[in-house]
């Protein structure tokens, strides 16, 4: 599984978000994006991020276009996996309780009953 931030700088980092964020990006959308780096900086994090395996490209109209060479949600699973066992011991219960803390004034009702149907699910499946 991919583990992007064990071996990303905080600016390639940085890049992965946006194109994960929009699917593709293009140079130029990244100089907007990271006002005051130059074209040719940003075209070498693009071919170091490619060289590392996390981004493959094609040309469009005459300028590459770049995209992620892992779905978001593996990347996602493989990071989640990462912090759980770096700062939670391995504990679900720990990550849990953290996020509802941090998050508890913005769940919806909607969205904690969401939550108690996922633990029923856990429950039922994990008998």
């Amino acid at each position: 599984m991919l583990k992007l931030s064990g071996n990303l700088s905080k600016r390639e980092a940085q890049i992965m978000d946006l194109v994960y964020a929009r699917g593709s990006i293009v140079a130029t959308e990244l100089e907007i994006d990271l006002h005051g780096l130059s074209n040719s900086a940003i075209r070498g994090h693009l071919r170091t991020l490619e060289a590392k395996g996390h981004l493959m490209h094609v040309e469009e109209g005459g300028r590459f276009v770049y995209r992620p060479t892992r779905p978001r949600e593996t990347v996602a699973r493989g990071e989640l996996n990462r912090l759980l066992s770096s700062f939670f011991g391995g504990s679900v219960t720990a990550v849990l309780s953290t996020l509802l803390d941090v998050e508890k004034d913005r769940l919806t009702p909607k969205e904690l009953e969401e939550l108690r149907k996922m633990v029923e699910r856990a429950e039922e499946e994990g008998r």
